[in-house]
């Protein structure tokens, strides 16, 4: 078949050559259109149901809430696991269904079941699906706060709320904007036991008055009148303290009881669960979390757009953080490591053929195996739905330094057979047609066998499953589909670049033509090293024994882990406060943490994050806090989060 491929390839050249280019233009195009993230997709489709249910205490939600959800949900087709975490006033239940389940019916499904169950629930608890996302899709975290401290906490949370997040939410691609801090303003009424006796009236009859101080119904329409037809409005909407505080609750002796009258009216703060600040000062963080499947750099590119157009008209005293933790910065990164291994590879590859074979064409023939082998792995991960991430990248880069040398040895034992051919008298020479064709027929089954052999390693990773298969999985992909495109390319694009570039080696000057001066310095040392290993040769296998028993002693030296160290530029301080701290008390200690890790040199900003937000999916209790540390473009991140670790052992 191989022999064939080669044969096919020589006697059509341009045909090759065409489709090469039009595999190159193809790769180019579709490459921006990738989805580019920094893990592959690793969670199984998934559907959260989160239920706030204010007042109750955690095992009440799990009783009353969290239990009657699951046992709902428990028998939907296709569910592998069902999981709870329920908390003072929240309940959450994670509906696990089984790879390649379609998410939307999913969703459908547990919808149905949460229509049926909404019944059962406590009066005043809120369930509903939260927005599809997936466990690395929190891409950007924002902060918003008021350097100048002009601006109150109240004031900073409703702009984070009701401006910047819809102007977020709005961004096509974005799935959920949760936003912590602050001071969430709401309508207050104190009432005042004393007049609330005199007048007769209960806690109910101010309740009930409150709610209908903002209502909106429909009056509908006078018609024909002067030929027009004539809408009738009403509006009770609540536009300020007055309106609330002059609703009427009854009426007695003839005059009206208004809730101004029995208590205080106010707009004051929610209660909280969770608080923020960004280097010691009260601040708002919206965590900007994305839809799977969504490219994040472009994702983070539109956010970036729309924020240059919200920062133009922020409000005086507000300032935006943009830089806390952007996932955009460590692709970008891990996309530079890339081009740089590339780059570097091909330096490698171009001073290797230069030195040895002493000819700029056979080096020009061997490079243009890199790109049409990565182009090749491009256009097959995204036809097998894959993006651009760190296990993708991880393969095409172990796989960069493979990927000439099927090429190498091609075009070295081309280059070699036509020097030969023209060192032989003019009767007995072939054509180039003939040489390359036997040249690349004779290292062929070398070739392939080499290649399927190194494959063969990295199968196994196609067979995982689980986590680790969705983990591990595109590496192999990468890895085996770029290789397996180099040796096509050997086969094919090589011979016939041979055929067209080196058609006139010959003649006087080929013949003349040997080996280079390190070729010739190899080879004696090469002569002399394996002379002496002939004649000793037991003391060769005693040494390789020796050593190959060294090795596996040393290998259990090292220690494991499921992921290497990444630098991607942020690094995040737990802090947990025994069980029980109050929400102010948790404030307090982290503002001293975040004082130290603020002083550091290199650190670029400090945002903290303690407890939870609301229609935030992570059931943290208010003694614990997030620190988001990101370091400042240039720094030794090793050095900057070593001295992290011993300000922390000093607090």
């Amino acid at each position: 078949m191989f022999r064939h491929l080669i044969a096919g390839a020589l006697l059509r050249p341009f045909l090759v050559l065409a489709a090469a280019l039009l595999v190159l233009l193809l790769a180019a195009w579709q490459l921006p259109q990738l989805p580019v993230d920094v893990f592959p997709e690793l969670n199984a489709p998934t559907v959260v149901v989160l239920s706030e249910a204010p007042g109750l205490a955690a095992d009440e939600v799990e009783t009353n809430v969290s239990f009657p959800l699951e046992t709902a949900v428990q028998g939907l087709p296709g569910v592998r696991r069902v999981r709870s975490a329920s908390a003072i006033g929240l309940s959450l239940v994670w509906v696990e269904f089984d790879w390649g389940q379609d998410i939307y019916r999913a969703r459908t499904l547990v919808a149905e079941k949460l229509t049926a169950v909404r019944d059962e629930l406590p009066p005043d608890v809120h369930a509903e699906i939260t927005p599809i996302t997936s466990i690395t899709g929190e891409i950007l975290l924002l902060s918003l706060s008021s350097p100048d401290g002009s601006r109150t906490p109240m004031e900073l949370r409703s702009y984070a709320e009701f401006d910047l997040r819809n102007q977020l939410l709005a961004v096509p691609g974005t799935a959920q904007v949760v936003a912590l801090g602050g001071e969430l303003a709401e309508y207050q009424v104190l009432v005042r036991q004393e007049p609330l006796r005199q007048f007769g009236l209960s806690l109910a009859d101010v309740a009930d008055a409150a709610r209908r101080a903002h209502t909106t119904a429909g009056a509908g329409q006078l018609a024909d009148v002067d030929g027009l037809e004539l809408p009738i409005r009403q509006t009770g909407r609540v536009r300020s303290v007055a309106d609330i505080a002059g609703t009427v609750i009854a009426h007695r002796d003839g005059h009206p009881v208004t809730i101004g009258q029995v208590a205080e009216v106010r707009l004051g703060a929610a209660t909280r669960r969770g608080t923020a600040a960004e280097a010691g000062r009260s601040a708002v963080v919206l965590s900007v979390q994305k839809s799977p499947g969504t490219n994040t750099l472009a994702l983070t590119a539109a956010i970036d757009a729309r924020l240059d157009a919200v920062e133009a008209s922020l409000p005086k005293g507000m300032a935006v953080n943009r830089h806390v933790m952007r996932q955009a910065d460590f692709i970008d990164r891990s996309i530079d490591n890339l081009i740089t291994v590339l780059r570097d590879a091909s330096i490698f590859v171009v001073l290797v053929l230069v030195l040895f074979l002493l000819e700029w064409r056979t080096t020009l023939i061997t490079l243009t195996a890199l790109p049409l082998s990565l182009a090749v792995a491009f256009l097959v991960l995204w036809g097998l739905g894959l993006g651009i991430n760190v296990m993708t990248l991880g393969g095409l880069a172990v796989a960069i330094g493979e990927l000439v040398d099927d090429a190498i040895i091609d075009v070295e034992n081309v280059f070699r057979r036509l020097r030969e051919n023209a060192a032989l008298p003019a009767a007995e020479r072939r054509s180039v047609l003939q040489v390359v064709f036997a040249a690349s027929n004779e290292i062929r089954s070398a070739v392939v066998f080499a290649t399927v052999i190194i494959v063969m390693v990295f199968v196994p990773l196609l067979f995982l499953q689980g986590l680790e298969g969705r983990f591990f999985r595109p590496l192999g992909i990468a890895y085996i589909v770029s290789t397996f495109a180099s040796l096509i390319v050997a086969l094919t694009v090589t011979p016939v670049l041979c055929r067209l570039l080196l058609a006139r080696v010959g003649g006087a000057a080929a013949t003349a033509h040997g080996d280079g001066w390190l070729v010739r310095w190899l080879k004696a040392r090469y002569t002399r090293t394996l002379q002496w290993t002939l004649r000793h040769t037991r003391a060769v296998l005693l040494g390789s024994a020796a050593a190959t028993v060294a090795s596996l002693g040393l290998l259990s030296t090292y220690g494991t882990s499921f992921l290497p160290e990444f630098h991607e530029g942020t690094y995040t301080v737990f802090l947990m406060a025994p069980p029980g701290t109050s929400l102010a008390e948790s404030d307090r200690l982290a503002r001293g943490v975040e004082a130290q890790l603020v002083a550091l040199p290199g650190v670029r900003a400090v945002v903290r994050r303690t407890g939870r937000a609301e229609r935030d999916e992570h059931a943290e209790p208010v003694s614990s806090s997030e620190i988001e540390v990101s370091v400042l473009p240039g720094h030794d991140q090793r050095a900057v989060r070593h001295r992290e670790v011993n300000t922390l052992i000093a607090v």
